[in-house]
């Protein structure tokens, strides 16, 4: 097919428009990356304003690495990112397999109540309490177990699995498999586009974790690193916990969004090529 003039033209303001979407997305990224390398007096001299560094200086990210709530709350945001992901792989696995058999009595009762869930709750005070009543208050787990299962999460595996062809489900029952060979041997295969996505919601859900830390959480060495990253942003002096720094704040501050930001922006590009397959998977072959 031979392309036009009009087309062309069409084509060269779609691609301008993806480009000027995509440099108003890195703007940001790259302001606060090059504010964390520039030293304080060149901060001062362009009003505060860096886009490129004439000078680079790690001042910021040695003064946030010194810090002695640092390493205790990177390793309770790690902790409950890689085991918080993995608890709610499976029980999400565990329920939209059943609820995507059409077969499963009463499977209309439970998808309403699990539908139910995402537009009602029981509040703030019922789930204190039942955190509370349940001893998990001031642990990990109080990150992890209230929300182990993402009620959206679960209705997109179960959407996934139903569209895998059911003949395949069949043919294993013949063959004499039982339900969780067929679940483990394939179905949880066939379904990695789906998984290694929903893995990536409950990830970034993980390492963001904020409102349940403030909620269930006290002690200092249990806080994750986003309490921490609130707390050196909210600071108006110019150092944090460390009275005598000369180091700037706003350094300080774009050092610690940077350093929160990095481990899941390094973790996408892994997983991105599962998105191209599940958005292939349905595509027709000839």
């Amino acid at each position: 097919m031979v392309r036009g003039k009009a087309d062309r033209i069409f084509d060269g303001f779609i691609f301008t428009f993806l480009i000027a979407v995509g440099i108003a997305a890195l703007f940001p990224l790259l302001y606060v990356f090059s504010v964390s390398l520039t030293p304080f007096s060149e901060l001062l001299k362009n009003g505060g304003f860096v886009i490129i560094p004439k000078s680079i200086t790690f001042a910021a990210y040695k003064e946030l690495f010194a810090m002695p709530r640092i390493p205790d709350a990177f390793r309770v945001t790690l902790f409950i990112t890689v085991v918080g992901t993995i608890v709610n792989m499976i029980l999400t696995i565990l329920l939209a397999y059943p609820l995507s058999r059409k077969k499963l009595p009463g499977r209309s009762f439970f998808l309403l109540m699990i539908v139910f869930t995402m537009l009602f709750s029981g509040g703030i005070i019922p789930s204190y309490l039942t955190v509370k009543y349940l001893g998990l208050l001031n642990s990990v787990w109080a990150m992890i177990i209230p929300g182990a299962i993402w009620s959206f999460n679960v209705l997109i595996v179960k959407s996934f699995i139903e569209s895998l062809p059911e003949e395949l489900i069949e043919s294993a029952n013949i063959d004499g498999a039982k339900e969780l060979r067929i679940l483990m041997q394939i179905i949880v295969p066939l379904s990695m586009p789906v998984i290694m996505t929903v893995s990536l919601f409950y990830m970034v859900g993980h390492w963001n974790e904020f409102f349940q830390a403030i909620l269930y959480v006290t002690p200092i060495k249990l806080q994750p690193l986003q309490i921490v990253v609130r707390s050196i942003l909210l600071q108006s002096n110019q150092a944090f916990e460390n009275p005598e720094a000369t180091l700037p704040s706003a350094t300080l501050q774009m050092a610690v969004v940077i350093f929160a930001s990095a481990p899941m922006i390094m973790v996408y590009p892994f997983i991105q090529k599962y998105f191209t397959k599940g958005m292939m998977l349905g595509a027709i072959k000839g």
